[in-house]
């Protein structure tokens, strides 16, 4: 049975073939109706190529050029609105895992040109936040992602070291030194391609402290693979 059976019947389960966003009816047991899906919010077609905000001309934007990050490239599969942020809330949350595979799908479709990554590696929880919330997840979805693409995920070999306080309850300007040395990566990357998973990409210093440990590991180049990216 391929992938997309499966998932259609576990979302006949746990959601009984009715929308999760509007809850009327999806029909051959999808996580959300048509509507809804053609609701979900895009990105600017022009954007900066290494943090995905919008630029004129898909130019690299004057963040970037000033204070450029680890990262090389961001694809991102929705903008960080209604109803994209709904499922991903409900993912991360609520423990909606059905929708990991769901979104990971929209994100793949994004990155099937994407043939130069060598690996894929998931933005790692703090040890006791893992074990608050049950699940990492960013490694759901990196997990679907490894089975669309076919790319290696790697589960072990980077670590957050501190449990630092959410992103989101912190001021802009503090959020990249909230996350100055929060991971280590003991992997061994030396020339290869590596891309970061996360759900939500906000103002990027998580992604961007990840990728400067993955490249003092030895990776060439890092790339963000988000679901969602806030503008």
């Amino acid at each position: 049975m391929s992938e997309g059976s499966l998932l259609g019947r576990l979302a006949a389960t746990v959601f009984g073939g009715s929308c999760y966003v509007c809850r009327g009816a999806t029909g051959r047991g999808a996580l959300i109706c048509s509507a809804c899906e053609r609701d979900l919010p895009g990105l600017a077609p022009e954007r900066c190529p290494r943090c995905a905000l919008p630029t004129p001309g898909a130019q690299v934007c004057g963040r970037c050029l000033a204070d450029p990050p680890d990262f090389d490239a961001t694809i991102a599969a929705f903008a960080y609105a209604f109803p994209a942020d709904v499922l991903v809330k409900a993912l991360k949350f609520n423990s909606e895992l059905a929708l990991a595979p769901y979104l990971a799908g929209h994100l793949a479709r994004m990155l099937e040109r994407s043939s130069a990554v060598d690996l894929i590696i998931a933005v790692p929880l703090h040890p006791q936040r893992l074990v608050e919330r049950g699940y990492n997840q960013s490694v759901e979805i990196a997990r679907a992602l490894s089975r669309c693409l076919r790319k290696p995920l790697a589960t072990r070999g980077c670590e957050r070291l501190r449990d630092t306080p959410a992103q989101a309850e912190l001021p802009l300007d503090a959020r990249k030194e909230n996350m100055r040395g929060a991971f280590a990566c003991s992997l061994a990357l030396a020339g290869r391609s590596v891309a970061l998973v996360d759900d939500v990409m906000t103002t990027g210093a998580t992604l961007d402290a990840l990728a400067g440990a993955v490249k003092r590991a030895g990776a060439l180049s890092v790339e963000n693979w988000v679901v969602a990216r806030t503008l």
